[in-house]
């Protein structure tokens, strides 16, 4: 499969050479016989650095469709005033999010644990655990209110969206942008694949700032890929869903919506490898803030607070010097929902599992569990390489509020979590 390499650039493809227009966007005939259309993930009058856009050369406009129905969805919970949310100071932690028992995709499959904002006020996220066994066919879907990150824990799958084809597994993770119409296909060989996805209300993911890092770290702009243009030609009976302020919506198409020929701007679908960033770490004393693994992040209107970042814990070297070298115990005013891809999380060496979920909202104290202290207090401050792990976490500014179903679906909810701290002996003398 071939990308486009870089982040917030304006790309350009074409499956049918001499497709895109030049000199204008929408001439009085497009090339091909398709239809022109511009899709815009900003306001128009956006300052240029902050627009996005692009134009789509289609062979069908997006107004060829039927009407739409809202049908619901039992477990995809992302209006606050209809799911059951519950509102505690307590640290969670979750089992990892069991195999599917009949047959489902990753539209029926998307289970709601966490949410911290709302699609009206464009503020916050949700953020779902899926298991799947079947691809979604003629099925396809569009978030209106949100940008999907989609991280797989198991298995693999090819997501095919407007702009082309990203193929997505363990540490290859992909965002598809508000509006962005897509279906997703298990790939060949696979029977099962398992995830998490943040539906990001605010404002879309970028790259940090650097700061003093200076110009080069964490992840680096041309690791970013973007598919280059393919289409599905194709006339039948097809369901388009759309998510709509909180709600699903079902519309009888008889074409697929993939069918964009050329395109060119800098609103796209991406994918990132987890394994090419860029870990920064002390070489002297010290444990740096966890700020250092950010890979991407979504602002808010304040400097520095972020609507969401996204941090990942990737294999690295650990050499500071006279430092406990786990992350300390901490209390933030910030709210970190946790999740692992494979391995261990330092911190964690028993019970945090690949396909679990933890969650610490403000100010609630957390930290390494009662061997991992003990461990890290005795052992030799020698250069120590943590292999094979990947964890990441969702950090906002607003506080996440349990779903009903995830606290009380059987063996989902770890219910001796803080037993984990109990142990920890009084030193003091």
């Amino acid at each position: 499969m071939q990308y486009q390499n870089g982040f917030g650039n304006h790309f350009e493809s074409e499956a049918r050479p001499g497709t895109l227009p030049r000199g204008q966007n929408s001439p009085q005939k497009v090339a091909q016989g398709l239809y022109a259309e511009q899709l815009s993930g900003a306001p128009f009058t956006a300052p240029r650095h902050r627009n996005l856009k692009t134009w789509l050369y289609k062979i069908r406009p997006s107004v060829v469709q039927g009407h739409f129905t809202e049908v619901g969805h039992a477990t995809w919970l992302s209006d606050p005033q209809k799911g059951k949310f519950i509102k505690t100071p307590e640290a969670l932690r979750f089992n990892p999010y069991p195999k599917p028992d009949s047959a489902c995709d990753f539209l029926d499959s998307l289970f709601t644990y966490v949410i911290n904002g709302n699609p009206f006020t464009n503020t916050g996220c949700a953020i779902h655990l899926f298991a799947f066994n079947q691809g979604m066919k003629n099925r396809y879907l569009y978030n209106a209110d949100a940008e999907m990150m989609i991280i797989l824990e198991s298995g693999a799958v090819t997501v095919h969206t407007e702009m082309g084809i990203l193929e997505l597994e363990p540490l290859l993770i992909g965002v598809i942008p508000r509006g962005v119409k897509f279906k997703i296909e298990l790939q060949p060989g696979q029977t099962e694949v398992r995830g998490y996805v943040c539906e990001n209300f605010g404002q879309p993911f970028q790259l940090p700032e650097l700061g003093p890092i200076g110009a080069n770290g964490l992840a680096h702009p041309r690791d970013f890929e973007v598919p280059v243009a393919a289409f599905e030609n194709i006339s039948g009976d097809f369901e388009l869903f759309a998510r709509y302020q909180g709600s699903l919506w079902r519309s009888e198409i008889k074409a697929s919506p993939l069918d964009t020929v050329a395109w060119h701007g800098n609103y796209a679908p991406y994918r990132y490898d987890l394994r090419k960033f860029n870990t920064i770490n002390s070489v002297s004393y010290d444990h740096p803030d966890p700020s250092i693994f950010t890979v991407l992040t979504s602002p808010s209107a304040i400097p520095g607070t972020a609507n969401i970042d996204f941090a990942i814990f990737p294999p690295r070297w650990m050499v500071a010097e006279h430092t406990f070298r786990p992350p300390y115990y901490h209390r933030n005013i910030m709210n970190e929902f946790m999740g692992l891809i494979q391995g261990q999380y330092d911190a964690k060496e028993e019970g945090f599992k690949p396909g679990g979920a933890s969650l610490h909202n403000a100010f609630t104290g957390h930290g390494p569990d009662a061997d991992a202290f003990s461990k890290a207090s005795e052992a030799e401050l020698k250069p120590n390489r943590y292999e094979n792990t990947m964890a990441f976490m969702w950090e906002s500014q607003y506080a996440f509020w349990p779903s009903e179903q995830a606290l009380k679906r059987k063996t989902l909810l770890d219910e001796g979590y803080s037993n984990c701290w109990q142990s920890l002996p009084k030193l003091f003398k």
